[in-house]
């Protein structure tokens, strides 16, 4: 591509990018409190905020709470990382941001799963060049694992970071162009991993069929998986050793029932600092308390056009924004 048609294709993708200033008082869908145990996370008047739309396929919410604070978020189908922050509104953060090959490769080759290492840098999950990558500061890609034992990973989806320096990650196929049947695969399972500083890669389970957001309880003695699978649309929880290994796997919450009446499947999720996991489901946004009882949802608007809720993370100047990634939109919602 020459440079003017790569500058007519990035104009193209801001020109639909329709953003909101923070002061803005669009809202979608509502809050279900089914425990008072809400109102404890939630303000009565609490509202879900939309900052801005025109996304194609929104994930992977990330805060940097560098230059006054923004968000970064993926828009996998367009191969593009975006940048939302209350003066600018949305700016094109890094584009290509998972796949950097010459030909076609599915409708979602970006990058998924966004987090900050310990020196600020951000992690990526890339689809399409099947890696977990870190932009380093002087603005250039270093790879952090792409393959176990040898075979290369399916198409990395979600990670956690671990204050050992650890990364906990997944490895679905929903990146690749087939995805479950995609000749291009190498592995018959998709794991969910360990890398360790070193640069050891340990699988932590393979048996989740469909694992997808993954998160770190505050003590780090838990790590919780969701799957996305219509047959077991689940939050799995896993025991973790001193070594950072884990132990048997157990279901935290089973929302399969769901399936088919609300559009979406479990998918990212983060953990607040008092262990509450808000969790991306059927229908929106699942408020559990730390033992897996369900107290609340964020039901995201426009339910009966289909609009899945895909990923949320905490963050904002004071830590008390919740940051939803929802189909087109990004939206915020305040907490206690």
């Amino acid at each position: 591509m020459t440079f003017a048609l790569r500058s007519l294709a990035l104009a193209a993708i801001l020109f639909g990018l329709a953003a909101q200033p923070s002061s803005a008082q669009d809202s979608l869908g509502r809050i279900e409190r089914l425990d008072p145990a809400l109102d404890k996370l939630l303000a009565k008047d609490a509202k879900i905020e939309v900052l801005a739309s025109g996304f194609t396929w929104s994930e992977g919410p990330l805060w940097v709470p560098e230059e006054g604070g923004y968000v970064l978020l993926s828009d996998i189908p367009r191969n593009s990382i975006f940048r939302w922050d209350a003066k600018r509104g949305v700016s094109l953060f890094m584009s290509p941001s998972g796949y950097t090959g010459n030909t076609y490769y599915g409708l979602e080759p970006g990058a998924n799963g966004l987090a900050l290492d310990a020196k600020g840098q951000v992690m990526m999950c890339e689809h399409g060049d099947r890696r977990v990558s870190v932009l380093t500061r002087d603005g250039g890609k270093r790879t952090l694992v792409d393959n176990y034992q040898g075979k290369r990973l399916n198409s990395p989806n979600d990670l956690v970071l671990h204050s050992s320096g650890a990364i906990y990650f997944t490895d679905p196929p929903y990146g690749m162009p087939k995805r479950y049947d995609d000749p291009r695969r190498e592995l018959d399972f998709c794991g969910v991993y360990r890398l360790a500083t070193d640069g050891t890669l340990t699988l932590i389970s393979k048996e989740l069929a469909r694992p997808n957001g993954i998160g770190l309880s505050p003590d780090e003695k838990t790590l919780y998986v969701a799957q996305s699978d219509p047959k077991q649309a689940i939050w799995a929880r896993f025991a973790l050793n001193d070594d950072g290994t884990a132990g048997a796997m157990s279901i935290l919450y089973d929302a399969t029932d769901q399936v088919g009446k609300l559009p979406g499947l479990p998918d990212g999720l983060a953990v607040d600092p008092q262990g509450n996991l808000w969790a991306s489901g059927p229908g929106g946004i699942y408020v559990f308390e730390p033992s897996g009882k369900l107290i609340g949802r964020l039901l995201i608007g426009r339910l009966l056009t289909g609009q899945r809720t895909s990923n949320c993370t905490l963050g904002g100047p004071d830590g008390k924004d919740l940051y939803i990634t929802a189909d087109s939109y990004l939206c915020r919602v305040r907490l206690r």
